[in-house]
């Protein structure tokens, strides 16, 4: 019974959906009540798993199933950002004619096989997780039936990750025929670090893992999906699954072989500098906000990859600060972009912005505040970042690495920037509706206080984290 107690949040996830579904059926026009629902049962996890004791290192189900530190602050971050998501978009699908009772459940789902593949000790465990995962994010990706884009949108998604997918599953092929198990520690004890046979193993499983979070080369799948997918859904992708992602490559890296760091550290340092480069480039030339989103992601993908790169735990907590820093930055600039409406339409691009601050004072120094932090500029809460990753990566003499960054990042703020320029120097727009949600409000008010006013209390976040050592 007490290891029922250390997998209640997930018992409890998988029970609500259960729950939420026979509901569904039972109440006609029930959408509210199933989304506010959905909240709750987010929140209530949650609790579920403060209420686990910290520190204490717990392996279930034939060591196959971890909870430790990282795990419980990585479902916590998970959860949190998908109770945000579904909180501020509630409007936006009534607005869209897609508030049914089946795209919270969806959501559930998704942030179940995400909690799965962040406690996963084992390959096996892992690819359920992902792939519970990855089918409930196909099915929103196209949610909108209506819409040419959003259909697009998952069939692109679904083809391509179906490939990365199978690459994954061949790499996994790999390493249980060469090592003989699937569990991550028993893969570590027996292995030979110079075992070609593993090397391409990893080299398969990092391919469909950079695919999950849109690394370079491996990203041509997310401009189209964030541009085609309904805005709440972009917002869902752009933070939610790539917490999950990134906890995997840290306990597939650095638990099982980490003693062939040699092997795997190049793949990452090229992932990163690739991303970095192409993200802060190829964004430039956007003209509607989500795809540049999704061309802003990459690159900040790259930056988290650095920090993983390193092969030290000040290195993986840097990219662990970076990735909760980033969730938030996102959560504000969707925050805006839900405001951007004007008789029931939402408009998403860079031109609609023009002249935001003669009409929308507040809105825009919001947006002024978010971009200022994606672009890393002190001291909001995305330099502090971007310093914790950086100092992690000159730490270890990656010296070219580093250089790479702080080029792209310098790149990158042209594209922010430009963007304040349209808001604050263009001439306006008619002006847009006023009557958002008292939880969007919230949302926004939330993610710019804490970007703005972080360097007061830098350290909180990083003393979290520090407790997280995996090597």
């Amino acid at each position: 019974m007490n290891n029922l107690n250390f997998i209640s949040p997930e018992i409890f996830i998988s029970l609500s959906i259960m729950f939420l579904l026979i509901l569904g059926v039972f109440r006609k026009n029930g959408s509210s009540l199933i989304h506010n629902l959905s909240i709750g049962f987010l929140l209530i996890t949650v609790i579920l798993i403060l209420n686990n004791p910290f520190d204490t290192d717990v392996t279930l189900f034939g060591n196959s199933y971890v909870i430790d530190n990282l795990s419980s602050l990585m479902k916590i971050l998970t959860l949190l950002g998908g109770a945000f998501v579904l909180s501020i978009s509630t409007k936006y699908l009534k607005i869209s004619k897609i508030f049914l009772i089946e795209y919270p459940i969806l959501i559930l789902c998704s942030i179940l096989g995400m909690m799965v593949m962040i406690s996963s000790n084992d390959l096996m465990v892992f690819y359920i997780g992902l792939e519970l995962q990855s089918l409930a994010l196909y099915v929103l990706a196209s949610f909108n039936r209506d819409q040419l884009k959003s259909s697009e949108s998952g069939l692109k998604y679904f083809v391509l990750s179906a490939l990365s997918s199978g690459l994954l599953l061949y790499g996994c092929s790999l390493i249980y025929g060469f090592s003989g198990s699937t569990n991550f520690d028993i893969i570590g004890n027996s292995m030979d670090s110079t075992h070609y046979g593993l090397t391409f193993g990893i080299v398969f499983i990092l391919v469909g893992l950079a695919f999950k979070i849109s690394a370079v080369p491996f990203h041509m799948w997310a401009p189209d999906v964030y541009e085609g997918s309904p805005t709440s859904v972009t917002l869902f992708f752009a933070i939610v699954p790539k917490v999950a992602a990134l906890t995997v490559f840290i306990r597939f890296l650095y638990v099982p072989f980490f003693n062939m760091i040699d092997q795997w550290q190049p793949i990452i340092i090229f992932l990163s500098i690739a991303s970095m480069i192409f993200g802060a480039v190829a964004a430039i030339g956007q003209g509607n906000l989500k795809r540049l989103v999704a061309y802003s992601s990459i690159g900040h993908i790259g930056y988290a990859l650095a920090g993983l790169s390193v092969g030290t735990n000040e290195g993986i907590q840097s990219s662990i600060v970076y990735i909760s820093i980033y969730m938030v930055m996102n959560l504000g600039l969707f925050s805006c972009l839900f405001m951007m409406k004007r008789n029931d339409q939402y408009f998403e691009t860079i031109d609609d912005l023009s002249g935001l601050s003669k009409n929308h004072p507040v809105l825009s120094l919001s947006l002024l505040v978010i971009l200022f932090s994606l672009a890393g500029i002190p001291p909001l809460a995305g330099f502090f970042a971007k310093f914790y990753v950086f100092k992690s990566v000159i730490e270890q003499s990656m010296y070219f690495l580093a250089i790479v960054g702080l080029l792209s990042t310098v790149i990158a703020a042209f594209y922010y920037l430009r963007i304040i320029k349209v808001i604050y120097f263009d001439e306006e727009k008619e002006k847009y509706d006023t009557d958002h949600s008292v939880w969007l409000k919230i949302s926004l008010t939330f993610s710019t206080l804490l970007i703005l006013l972080y360097f007061i209390f830098p350290s909180k976040l990083v003393e979290i984290v520090s407790r997280i050592n995996i090597i």
